[in-house]
């Protein structure tokens, strides 16, 4: 492990005294007899947004499917608000409220814009010292995300790749979650559709809201971050403050470049 890295996975934590949402510790993962993970372990609090990064293959995408069981194999601790979900079915650990946004959409084509929210709706929740988690409605989003609110009724197949990535998100908060697994945001969108996102995940920070996010694009990973883990070859190499690795040039070229 790189000579950044914390002996535990939230030393570095922006508040250590906020609450941890999530904790991973020796996570496996496995596509039939590859074995992709290899002791994966990291954190997220509450209000942190923590950029998972590396090359392509170095396995960003498989942690994130592995923490919400969408992975056909995988071995490991894994604590969602204190509980284990380790060995939990992927619908029981979203009603748990983690989110996730896959990095190709996989919206519904054949539904609009406002029946893709309701296909997300879950109820209220509440964190445990009472008070409530954002709740998240359809007139919410439609201003979190205004080219959405002047669409309701369109069909999700007739949108641009942009509108669809935006609309994957809002789908997601419709579960009204404490944490979203948010895989490769900014790849492949117009540069405007970039910034709407970068606005979107501080609002959801501010709001409490915790988020892990698979990234490559390192501009866009220090707008957003407060913490940072580099993968390579399915294990952790370095673990540093976002702003630390922004100026490590070093660490960069070694895990970053290509």
């Amino acid at each position: 492990m790189d000579s950044g890295s914390a002996a535990t996975h939230g030393a570095l934590r922006t508040d250590p005294s906020t609450p941890l949402l999530l904790q991973v510790d020796g996570l496996h993962a496995w596509y039939g007899a590859a074995h992709i993970l290899h002791g994966v372990g990291l954190s997220v609090g509450r209000g942190e947004v923590v950029a998972l990064m590396g090359r392509n293959g170095a396995g960003k995408s498989t942690t994130l499917k592995s923490i919400a069981a969408l992975v056909p194999r995988r071995e490991g601790k894994i604590l969602f608000r204190g509980e284990a979900i380790a060995h939990q079915a992927s619908h029981q650990i979203a009603r748990r409220g983690l989110g996730y946004v896959p990095e190709d959409r996989r919206i519904f084509t054949e539904l609009t814009v406002r029946e893709n929210l309701e296909v997300g709706r879950q109820p209220p929740r509440s964190w445990p010292d009472g008070t409530a988690v954002p709740h998240w409605t359809p007139e919410k989003l439609f201003a979190l995300f205004p080219n959405l609110g002047e669409m309701p009724d369109r069909l999700g197949g007739r949108m641009s790749g942009g509108e669809q990535q935006m609309l994957s998100v809002a789908r997601t908060l419709m579960g009204q979650p404490c944490l979203v697994l948010l895989d490769e945001p900014s790849e492949g969108v117009a540069p405007l559709i970039v910034e709407q996102m970068a606005r979107t995940i501080l609002e959801l920070k501010a709001q409490g809201i915790g988020i892990l996010l698979s990234e490559q694009n390192l501009p866009f990973a220090e707008v957003v971050a407060d913490r940072a883990y580099v993968l390579e070859k399915g294990q952790i190499v370095h673990h540093s403050s976002m702003v630390a690795l922004a100026g490590d040039a070093a660490v960069r070229q070694q895990y970053l470049g290509v």
